[in-house]
């Protein structure tokens, strides 16, 4: 495959593809300036330019290169697929946490330099991207496989052809674009799990396609249920005979948890092809990409909960096993044109992504001798379809012209999510004290719940970014971009109760059994829904903007890259009016704001070889659209339960950076950084009420400041043989500031002196102090064989806040040291090329741990050992 003409096919950003529009070393009428950027000898040992699609220009002066690290105006990293593939990371949150200063929390939230992942800002081929959680407006990377990325570019220092919700830094996603020349590949894989492969686990039957990641109508909401939510009534208007409803919910097919002697091992496989074809003078590529992955996940966490100050006493203390089976079903089809200088690449992205959850609990609360045995049920999808048009054209010399248009839908669905708890007395005098029993009496002894939820969001954009060549030395850009993003979601839940008088026997009954149609109608169980004050709501944002930015040489010596960007965004989260008589509570939030947001970065070749780069900027963050709802939601993942404060406001960020870089020979590199950003208005969690719910205020202010180093180097060992080395760490340092009487507005709680709710000196949510990764990588330049060592440190980080009613400690993640190793090798068999990669994962098996301490006591919110994965890939190249 010619890969320099494919990567001018691919690449969206004309100055990449064609950085001489800018300045070429011919133009200057002076040799040395090629020299003087430090690119004079790199041409031949540089690897191939990433494909990278981005609004506006990253405008590259001097001789060619392909280093975007070195070459950009602003402080990037860029992971190419190259860089992807040595990690072996099966989806692109796992190569991203390679990167320096960048971490993943949960499911694939990046965090970049400590701050939470409300400061990350992601997108694909540089147009924006709805998330399908309830709880973020941001989209978790792990959704996003890494057979279908190209590159990966993260821009640290903010630059105004960005939108202004920039914090921490943007991620951009670059999907594979139509090749020029034909190729097909197919790849099969199996992986081992220590603590889950082989090993016990719980599930349930469900549908008979579960194992596609689709449902075969089973799970479809129940006529009646349907006609209750249509007729609009409240049932505890007492109007609704909920006898019919309560007998559609529960089956043995969605109820009965079944144990899993011998859980099976995880497969993967995809197809990849593409082609191109030349239709007069234009050519025309096509590229085909299809993914399918079925992966086991079980693990036994302890959950514990203290409401005293010196967690001295458990209020609840259950051990929990979870067995997670996570569908991945991913689909690209892109088409690419080029007509002489002219350029379109129309791409569609689909991912499915279908978790089929079993968990069983037991243990006691209230420091009762009560045992209680707790089993849930779920099947959780999270769809996203993307597509996407750009178009980058060369109207006249000196003048380039980019469009992007796009829309992309996000869903989540969770329909069926079932909850039966048996109470064991322990108590002699109790006649069935040493039975599980359920009598369905809300939670005394006993309950059984049932929910339904959906999400759906909309979000069209589009932009336009015209670059024009205003001297030999300086670029011009101006640009203007929208975005509309729609979201509705509800989530409905219902609670059965029986009379006082239920048999204990009857109780002891399985859930299908127990909510059988006889025992209903018999006994007159009841169903009332449990959150009839904001089932549902609708939440928008519009945003409209536009910016301008320079980048000029100024000699040799110096570079500018400045801009203002003007943003306007108008966000409103309303309930929707679900019942026919609204509920009491309509509070809703209406955010109309415009900023000014200028940022500049000045760059000084101090030798050919080194630079050193100055940023300032003014950001913001907003707050995400579950944050603004006060409605209740329970996340599963973290067993915690949320509720929105609608009184949220934006944040806003002053940022700041100084670093120093060392190009001190090809593809190698040193440099030292250090940031500060100061944060007005920070959203961050806490939790208040012996009910243990998480909400969000802004905090008065919190700064931010911290170091980052990075060391790219190689060593020649044998013949062909070297070693990459790659060394990156981060140390940073946050704290809220918080002081006795500055205001703060919880909804609807009476106290706004802010010092109730945060403590002065608290780290940020989600930052950790120190981040560390090493890559040591032999491989051969003369053929595919790489061994890559990876070790990736995280220090300690809060993702929680203590009971701030109680002056509790924080809640602590401590992520640790995880070591990892990939081994890939080029094979040729039967004619054809093949691939084989090796993977050992977690090799020292570090268990996952949320807990908090007070001196010796600790209470262990969700900690869990996490196995070791080992696993087998073949790719075969057509």
């Amino acid at each position: 495959m010619n890969t320099t003409r494919l990567a001018s096919l691919l690449l969206l950003s004309t100055a990449l593809a064609t950085p001489a529009m800018a300045q070429d070393a011919d133009t200057t009428g002076d040799a040395t300036v090629a020299a003087q950027d430090g690119l004079a000898d790199e041409g031949p040992e540089e690897g191939e330019a990433p494909e990278v699609s981005l609004p506006g220009e990253i405008v590259v002066t001097g001789r060619r290169s392909r280093d975007l690290v070195r070459t950009a105006p602003q402080v990037v990293s860029v992971l190419s697929s190259e860089q992807i593939a040595r990690t072996g990371e099966g989806d692109i949150a796992g190569s991203l946490s390679r990167v320096t200063g960048l971490s993943v929390v949960g499911k694939g939230y990046v965090y970049v330099r400590g701050l939470g992942d409300r400061y990350s800002l992601a997108l694909l081929n540089g147009s924006p991207l709805p998330s399908p959680e309830p709880l973020k407006r941001v989209v978790p990377l792990d959704l996003f496989p890494s057979s279908v990325i190209a590159s990966s570019l993260v821009q640290k220092t903010y630059s105004a052809n960005f939108p202004g919700e920039f914090g921490g830094g943007v991620i951009n996603l670059t999907t594979k674009a139509a090749p020029r020349d034909g190729f097909f590949e197919l790849k099969l894989g199996a992986s081992y799990d220590s603590e889950t492969t082989g090993q016990l686990g719980y599930t349930y039957f469900g549908s008979g396609s579960d194992w596609t990641g689709f449902d075969d109508g089973t799970r479809d909401v129940p006529a009646p249920l349907q006609a209750f939510f249509d007729s609009r009534e409240r049932l505890s208007a007492g109007n609704v005979d909920t006898a019919p409803i309560a007998k559609a919910l529960v089956n043995q097919n969605n109820s009965i948890l079944q144990r899993y002697e011998n859980l099976p091992a995880n497969f993967s496989g995809g197809l990849t092809a593409g082609k191109s074809f030349d239709v007069g003078e234009a050519t025309v590529g096509v590229i085909a990409n299809f993914g399918y992955s079925n992966k086991w996940s079980s693990r036994g966490a302890i959950n514990q909960y203290s409401l005293d100050s010196d967690l001295s006493t458990l209020q609840s203390d259950f051990y929990r096993i979870s067995t997670d089976n996570r569908i991945v079903v991913n689909g690209l089809l892109g088409f690419g044109l080029e007509a002489g200088d002219s350029k379109v690449r129309w791409t569609n992205l689909f991912i499915r992504d279908t978790v089929k959850s079993a968990r069983l609990s037991e243990g006691s609360r209230n420091q009762t001798i009560a045992t209680y045995r707790r089993q849930n049920t779920g099947w959780y999808e999270r769809q996203l379809l993307n597509s996407q048009i750009v178009a980058e054209m060369k109207p006249a010399d000196g003048l380039s012209l980019d469009l992007r248009a796009g829309y992309a839908n996000s869903q989540r669905e969770a329909p069926y999510e079932l909850s039966f708890e048996y109470a064991r007395t322990n108590d002699p005098a109790d006649p069935y004290g040493n039975y599980f029993v359920n009598v369905l009496d809300n939670g005394q002894r006993g309950d059984a719940e049932v929910s339904f939820s959906d999400l759906n969001e909309d979000l069209w954009s589009g932009s336009v970014d015209l670059s024009y060549e205003l001297s030999a030395s300086m670029v011009g850009t101006i640009g203007y971009s929208y975005a509309d993003t729609r979201r509705t979601s509800s989530r409905r839940d219902f609670k059965f109760t029986a009379p006082t008088d239920f048999p204990l026997g009857v109780g002891m009954l399985r859930p299908d059994l127990l909510l059988g149609d006889a025992i209903i109608d018999y006994f007159d169980i009841e169903l009332i829904e449990t959150n009839e004050g904001n089932p549902a709501f609708v939440a928008t944002l519009v945003n409209h903007a536009g910016y301008g930015k320079i980048n000029a040489q100024l000699g040799d010596a110096f570079e500018i890259d400045a801009g203002v960007r003007y943003e306007t965004a108008k966000e409103v989260v309303t309930p929707l009016v679900v019942f026919n008589t609204p509920g009491a509570s309509t509070a809703s939030t209406n955010l109309d704001n415009d900023y000014w947001l200028p940022t500049a970065t000045v760059t000084w070749n101090v030798t050919p070889d080194m630079k050193l780069r100055f940023n300032a900027s003014k950001t913001i963050a907003r707050p995400q659209f579950r944050e603004l709802l006060f409605q209740f939601y329970f996340d599963p993942d973290s067993n915690r339960e949320y509720r929105g404060n609608p009184s949220l406001t934006d944040s806003k960020l002053t940022n700041a950076e100084v670093r120093y870089e060392w190009y001190f020979a090809p593809e190698q590199r040193f440099s030292l950084a250090g940031f500060y950003k100061k944060i007005d208005k920070p959203i961050e969690s806490f939790i208040t009420g012996t009910d243990l719910v998480t909400s969000f205020a802004n905090a008065p202010s919190a700064d931010l400041y911290g170091v980052e180093l990075e060391l790219q180097k190689h060593f020649d060992v044998f013949a062909s043989r070297r070693i990459v080395a790659g060394i990156n760490y981060t140390w940073s340092e946050s704290q809220l500031n918080v002081k006795d009487g500055d205001p703060v507005a919880v909804y609807p709680a009476s106290s706004t002196n802010a010092a109730d709710f945060f403590r002065d000196g608290a780290p940020l949510t989600g930052q950790s102090k120190h981040i560390g990764n090493v890559q040591l990588s032999l491989e051969d330049r003369d053929s595919l064989s790489q061994q890559t060592l990876l070790l990736t440190y995280a220090s300690k980080r809060v993702v929680s806040r203590g009971l701030s009613n109680a002056n509790q400690p924080d809640v602590i993640e401590n992520p640790g040291l995880v070591v990892d190793f990939v081994a890939r090798q080029g094979i040729a068999m039967f004619g054809l090329d093949t691939e084989w990669k090796f993977e050992a994962r977690n090799i020292f098996a570090k268990k996952h741990e949320e807990y908090q301490q007070f001196g010796d006591n600790r209470v262990d919110q969700n900690t869990y050992d996490v196995g070791r994965v080992m696993a087998l890939s073949a790719t075969v190249k057509m």
